[in-house]
């Protein structure tokens, strides 16, 4: 009976999840099959589920009316190195703040977290004025140097700290009976434990860096060097109205790299994230 009572009790919570994961799912479901119809079947009324004609035009034509292949490319290898970049910051940042005591460290430490509170609106003017007078306007270098050296890398510092606090202190002395030093104990004891808070800053920090469309539309002017968000806004006819069923296979192909980090990476996510509020 009980067995009985258990199998009903999980087929009414499969059923409530599914319930609950149509808001969710059906607007990828429909921005996808979206991008398979013409655009007089997108706003069709009764709404179809499935396209009737399926065709891929949409998706050539992305790549006729922009240099698509190469706006992709930058997005990509722009958020590898911010990724990058913003681990190697943050998590020797992190370690410096969890484990060596030094005066003022809360202090610092506060300080440094009140750059969260600052919305990046405010900066982007004086940032704009920092790169033109160096030269660096309509390149890419804004658009890795200000995520690495900013609020993102801060949220990434405090994600990191939280770990590396929750590390029993036995193992630091452990390491240093064998004779390591401080960093050797970082690289070769609490690194290689700090995976799934790496995981979890590496996921926000590609979603962050990839979805990125404030810095790209002020600093960059030339199409061939856009990132996949300002891309997509490029995709209207000539009298500036939406190419809907362009748009959407542009959105689509934008997506997918999002959808194979997360569920690729998923659960170190979820661990690094469960880490971070052991200790204080």
């Amino acid at each position: 009976m009980s067995r009985e009572l258990s199998r009903r009790t999980k087929l009414l919570l499969y059923g409530a999840l599914m319930v609950l994961a149509v808001p969710f799912v059906f607007p990828t479901w429909w921005m996808v099959t979206s991008s398979l119809k013409p655009v007089a079947d997108i706003f069709a009324f009764p709404p179809k589920l499935l396209p009737v004609d399926p065709g891929l035009d949409a998706y050539r034509r992305v790549f006729e009316l922009q240099p698509f292949g190469q706006q992709y490319l930058n997005s990509l290898y722009i958020a590898l190195v911010v990724t990058v970049g913003t681990l190697a910051v943050a998590a020797l940042a992190g370690y410096a703040f969890a484990r060596i005591r030094f005066r003022g460290q809360n202090v610092l430490f506060l300080v440094i977290l009140a750059g969260l509170l600052i919305p990046s609106e405010v900066t982007i003017v004086p940032l704009f004025q920092m790169f033109f007078k160096l030269g660096l306007v309509d390149t890419h270098w804004p658009l890795i140097l200000v995520p690495i050296l900013g609020a993102p890398s801060v949220l990434a510092t405090f994600i990191m700290r939280q770990f590396f606090v929750s590390l029993p202190g036995e193992l630091e002395e452990a390491a240093r009976v064998d004779g390591l030093g401080r960093f050797g104990t970082f690289w070769k004891i609490a690194l290689p434990l700090s995976r799934p808070a790496l995981g979890a800053v590496a996921i926000f920090t590609f979603l962050h860096s990839w979805n990125l469309y404030l810095e790209p539309i002020v600093f960059l002017s030339s199409p061939e060097k856009f990132t996949l968000p300002q891309a997509l806004t490029q995709f209207v006819d000539a009298y500036g109205g939406p190419m809907w069923n362009v748009q959407l296979a542009a959105a689509s192909m934008t997506a997918l790299p999002v959808l194979v980090v997360f569920v690729i990476a998923q659960k170190q996510f979820v661990e690094g994230l469960a880490h971070t509020g052991l200790k204080g």
